[in-house]
C-alpha cells in the first residue's frame, strides 16, 4: 500500500514538474511520503503477530 501511494506521489510530481501543475502541493505530499517511507524503514515493522 505505501509503495503504491509513493509511486503514484512520484508520478504526479514528475507530471507536475514537467507540466507545471500545483507544484507546491504535489511537493509537499511526496515530502510528507518520504518521511513516512523513512520512518517505516527505521522503525521496522513487528512480523509473526
Amino acid at each position: 500500500m505505501l509503495w503504491t501511494i509513493i509511486g503514484i506521489l512520484i508520478l504526479a510530481w514528475l507530471l507536475g514538474v514537467i507540466f507545471e501543475i500545483a507544484g507546491g502541493l504535489i511537493h509537499t505530499l511526496l515530502v510528507i511520503a518520504l518521511i513516512v517511507f523513512i520512518f517505516n524503514l527505521i522503525t521496522g515493522r513487528k512480523k509473526g503477530v
